[in-house]
C-alpha cells in the first residue's frame, strides 16, 4: 500500500501554494524564482506521471525500427548512429512517427502550453476523427 498523498500529488500541492499563496505576496525577482521555481515542479510532476509509459513505447519503437535490443539509452545511440551514417533517413515513414512521438512526448513533459505542441495535438486529433 502506498502512503498518501503520492509524490505527484505532493508536487503538485507545492506548486499551487507557490503560485496561488507565495508568488501574490513577493516582487521582483524572488517572484520570478518562485514562478520557476512552481515550474520545475510541473516539469516533474509531469514526468513522473507521463515518462514510464512513454519510456516503454520509445523502447518498443527503437526495437522494431532498429531490429534490435538493448537498453533505451543504447538504442538511442544506434538510432544516431544510423542517421548519422546515412542508414536510416526521413525517407522512413516509422523513423518520422518515432521522431514525431518522441518530440510530442517531450513537449507534452516540458512545455504543454507550446502553441506549435497544442497545434499538433489538435491536428492529431482531427486526423484520428476522420
Amino acid at each position: 500500500m502506498q502512503d498518501q498523498p503520492s509524490a505527484i500529488e505532493i508536487l503538485a500541492a507545492v506548486a499551487d501554494f507557490l503560485r496561488q499563496h507565495a508568488m501574490p505576496q513577493l516582487q521582483g525577482h524572488t517572484a520570478f524564482h518562485a514562478r520557476v521555481a512552481a515550474n520545475a515542479l510541473d516539469i516533474v510532476r509531469r514526468e513522473l506521471e507521463i515518462a514510464p509509459q512513454a519510456n516503454a513505447e520509445e523502447h518498443q519503437r527503437l526495437r522494431a525500427l532498429l531490429g534490435a535490443d538493448g537498453s533505451l539509452e543504447a538504442l538511442n545511440e544506434k538510432l544516431c548512429e544510423q542517421l548519422e551514417n546515412g542508414a536510416l533517413t526521413v525517407d522512413n515513414p516509422d523513423l518520422v512517427a518515432h521522431l514525431r512521438q518522441t518530440t510530442m512526448t517531450k513537449l507534452a513533459i516540458d512545455q504543454p502550453a507550446y502553441s506549435a505542441y497544442r497545434r499538433a495535438l489538435a491536428e492529431d486529433k482531427a486526423a484520428t476523427s476522420r
